[in-house]
């Protein structure tokens, strides 16, 4: 046997109301660079699914940028470290720098890819100039008395650089060493989010929170003009230069993207993102670029909710929108077919995303969603139920990808989820409830606190997080649960955190928060193997594949193990598969791949092969 990674259903980008979201373009216009959670994305724009993560980085990730080259890209952290590494693999790291004692907002590179700036919020300096080879100081970065927002270097020699702050100023640096030469303040009035140097090197623009797009001689730094002023009725997050120079596109929290043109002061085409007339915090665009590698005019800016919203001239609408999460994803479910075509996803936060196993494209569920942590997902008969730290148990219509029904208040917070024969058992704190047709139908109270459910037939298995045990229930005739449990497993050594019975119900898998799975055989509850034992945290999810041969489970550990039961020591492992743990796994295409997901936000795609 053996895994490989097939593809990445990207998470994405990280966002901060209030704060812009610095996004980037490789040269050729080919891919977009963003940081989400601790690590870093390098995606296709084209074929989203195509994917690669960068995952050096051991604190938050706030911003990455190509190299002009293409081939380098350099990214910062909540730490103040810089990292640079190869842009075609993601794995190759040239150089780790540390450069403030606090977040790094923003970065630029030089044309000739070989001096960076970052800038950011420091105690001791706001940012500083060095080489991408080996970190050797280029120069400072001076002026401020605030948090740095952002960094542009102009490409062309004499070279130029600026940085906004905080405190209302433009800093502008003469280079190489950079060195500052001027600063202009008095014309920004709040917080001034961004900057950029056209490509030609002749003007420099910065925006701001006071709505201003302010236009500077790219040589010099004097100002020269202001341009749209009092069409923008929100703060303006982000700007991005056309490749002629003569247009920008400015992003704001009004939930527009307008494209200007400079020279004439006047803006050409405004997008505005959300419902029309709907005021959305979500939909504030809080980042923008425009790939000049391209010929078909592509813009693309970034909603507060981390959609990418593609653009282009003519369309007053996005063309298309690809969704993601930006939040650790804690819930993991297959489509009740058990064919794994389709997966649902649920995160941190609340948000719900249905995807595409095939196309690697996923869509937001519509509907009222759960306003905290999801839990679990419970398939069954074209439906998915779930239930989250909201203390709700939702349904979700699987064709339509909407939540159907009303959500039903729980009377403690949830543990987990399992449906079957039109039954929806949920493991609450304090007992086990029963639903059917969105009534309940039998609630009980256990001695023991339940960690996780799992039901097939007339079997339920609920695993304690105090005794160790799983206690095992059945339904009678009219559809009760039994209120004590007909069975009692004592073969975990720790408290009981997954619980997974194979499709025929004959076997049930039982991890545990040492790492290690226990598999009993449900005629007479003996141990079939307790070999499965190579994870060394807490498993978080187990999933047995169509045939009931192999199981495949994910722990706090970063792991991914794919285990078989005809060869218990045999077994194969995707290392380091999520930072930060593996919430949930599932069996996708059939049964040949495992689909996985974790603290990274990402949703990864798994192929085995030699299922014996």
């Amino acid at each position: 046997m053996s895994i490989e990674i097939e593809k990445i259903l990207a998470a994405s980008p990280a966002t901060t109301r209030g704060q812009p979201t610095q996004l980037s373009c490789d040269p050729k216009g080919e891919r977009i660079a963003y940081a989400s959670g601790k690590s870093i994305y390098l995606r296709s724009i084209d074929n989203p699914a195509i994917c690669k993560q960068y995952t050096g980085h051991t604190a938050a990730t706030t911003v990455a940028r190509f190299s002009p080259s293409g081939f380098w890209v350099a990214s910062g952290d909540i730490s103040g470290q810089v990292r640079v590494w190869d842009a075609v693999e993601a794995v190759n790291t040239k150089g780790e720098y540390s450069i403030i004692s606090g977040r790094i907002n923003d970065i630029a590179w030089d044309g000739d890819s070989q001096r960076v700036i970052a800038v950011g919020d420091g105690r001791e300096r706001y940012g500083h100039c060095f080489t991408a080879d080996s970190g050797n100081s280029v120069g400072e970065v001076s002026g401020h008395s605030k948090v740095v927002n952002a960094v542009a270097i102009r490409q062309q020699r004499p070279l130029r650089a600026a940085t906004v702050s905080d405190d209302s100023t433009m800093c502008f640096l003469h280079g190489a060493p950079f060195k500052f030469a001027n600063k202009a303040a008095g014309l920004h009035k709040g917080f001034v989010m961004g900057a950029a140097f056209s490509p030609d090197g002749s003007i420099l623009v910065t925006v701001g929170a006071d709505r201003r797009i302010q236009l500077y001689d790219g040589k010099t730094g004097e100002p020269t003009k202001q341009i749209g002023e009092g069409i923008h009725t929100g703060s303006i997050f982000a700007v991005c230069w056309a490749k002629d120079s003569k247009r920008l596109v400015t992003a704001s929290a009004d939930q527009t993207v307008r494209l200007w043109d400079v020279e004439a002061d006047k803006c050409l085409q405004s997008w505005r993102v959300g419902d029309e007339g709907a005021v959305s915090v979500s939909d504030q665009q809080v980042g923008v670029v425009w790939p000049h590698g391209r010929s078909d005019g592509l813009i693309i800016s970034l909603s507060l909710d981390g959609n990418l919203n593609y653009l282009k001239e003519g369309s007053p609408t996005p063309f298309k929108v690809v969704y993601g999460h930006n939040k650790s994803v804690t819930a993991l479910g297959a489509g009740s077919d058990g064919k794994g075509k389709t997966l649902l996803t649920g995160s941190f936060d609340g948000r719900v995303c249905s995807w595409d196993v095939s196309s690697g494209l996923g869509s937001v569920v519509d509907g009222q969603t759960h306003t905290n942590q999801v839990i679990q997902f419970a398939p069954a008969q074209g439906r998915t139920y779930s239930v989250a730290w909201d203390d709700t148990l939702r349904t979700i219509d699987e064709s339509a990808a909407t939540f159907a029904g009303s959500s039903i208040k729980l009377s403690s917070q949830p543990k987990g989820v399992a449906a079957a024969d039109g039954r929806v058992v949920v493991a609450l704190n304090d007992g086990i409830a029963v639903y059917a047709q969105d009534k309940l139908i039998s609630e009980i109270k256990t001695s023991f606190t339940p960690s996780s459910a799992a039901v097939h037939g007339s079997a339920v298995a609920v695993g304690g997080a105090d005794d160790n045990s799983v206690g095992v229930y059945k339904f009678d005739g009219s559809g009760k649960l039994s209120p004590t449990p007909v069975a009692k497993l004592t073969s975990s050594t720790a408290k009981v955190s997954a619980l997974s019975f194979s499709p025929d119900g004959k076997l049930l898998a039982a991890g545990n928060s040492s790492g290690k799975i226990v598999v009993y055989g449900t005629s007479s509850w003996d141990v079939v193997t307790d070999r499965w034992s190579a994870h060394t945290a807490r498993v978080l999810s187990i999933a047995w594949n169509p045939a009931g041969t192999h199981a495949a489970s994910g722990a706090l550990d970063t792991n991914v193990h794919v285990w078989s039961l005809a060869k218990p020591g045999s077994r194969v492992k995707a290392a380091n598969a999520h930072k930060d743990g593996v919430y949930g796994v599932a069996w996708v295409d059939g049964g040949q791949k495992v689909a996985s997901t974790g603290g990274d936000a990402a949703i990864k795609i798994w192929t085995v092969k030699g299922l014996q």
